[in-house]
């Protein structure tokens, strides 16, 4: 396991973390009062989080899945988030036992979870990165050491350009997610998931403010805004569609039963 120079050791629990209140709507126990509190009142204004917070994690098994069965061995996720099982390394070392599997996330509890995060397959390789998504050189520069970025890579954003803004907003999360592709080589996969008004927009705008007020910075966008980010990259099929019918299987079926979730997803190839 490697990290960045500055990694924090004190875990801040006067505030809510958004991979914490992630935690609790999965129903893990990596979280706190605090913020518990701001998952449940986030639930009270939009019922949709918890369907939402479990497509996601079927939609990045799917797409790990479909990455590693058409020959990539070697994914990099930011914004990790804390385990759930199964995580992207084992989905991927399932179908792909030598795949090596980087995680790069900036919570200190996440750090703290990373040795369990470690526990791969006999042939392939996990390994963690201690770094901010905002600082594309140091997760590139340390990822580098257990990828070779000459070769393709999947790279995975699930449920984390919400949390960035534009430009005007001082984080340029377009230019920022360029800068991450350019970087990669052809046949890369980009596979990414947001948070949109365009479906339950009334419960998402209660939501965003909830977090804004929590000092989370949090931005829905529509599906023009969101396909923004696979410009210049070929889009795999079915394209930006919401989570729940990105190549769809029986489970995500029978969860769509249950309502519309506000998520889109895509999978997007360099060429």
């Amino acid at each position: 396991m490697t990290g960045s120079e500055s990694a924090p050791t004190r875990v801040d629990t006067s505030r809510p973390h958004p991979a914490r209140v992630y935690d609790w709507w999965l129903g893990g126990k990596d979280n706190y009062p605090v913020d518990e509190e701001l998952a449940r009142r986030i639930l009270a204004a939009d019922d949709t989080v918890v369907r939402g917070a479990r497509a996601n994690r079927r939609f990045m098994h799917r797409a790990t899945r479909a990455a590693a069965r058409t020959g990539i061995r070697q994914f990099l996720d930011i914004g990790t988030g804390i385990p759930t099982q199964p995580n992207l390394h084992q989905v991927a070392q399932q179908v792909a036992p030598e795949s090596k599997v980087v995680y790069a996330d900036n919570d200190p509890i996440v750090l703290r979870h990373a040795e369990a995060l470690l526990h791969g397959s006999a042939e392939g390789t996990t390994d963690y990165v201690h770094a901010d998504v905002r600082d594309p050189e140091t997760i590139l520069r340390l990822a580098g050491e257990f990828l070779d970025l000459a070769q393709p890579v999947a790279l995975s954003l699930i449920a984390l350009t919400h949390y960035l803004g534009d430009a005007a907003d001082g984080d340029d999360v377009y230019g920022l997610l360029k800068g991450y592709v350019e970087v990669l080589a052809p046949g890369s996969r980009l596979v990414l998931s947001q948070v949109t008004s365009d479906i339950s927009p009334e419960g998402v705008e209660k939501a965003a403010g909830l977090f804004r007020q929590s000092g989370t910075p949090f931005f829905p966008r529509t599906r023009a805004e969101f396909s923004r980010f696979f410009d210049g990259l070929e889009l795999q099929e079915p394209g930006v569609v919401a989570v729940s019918e990105w190549q769809p299987e029986p489970e995500d079926v029978a969860a769509q039963a249950e309502g519309a979730v506000p998520v889109y997803a895509g999978v997007a190839i360099k060429a």
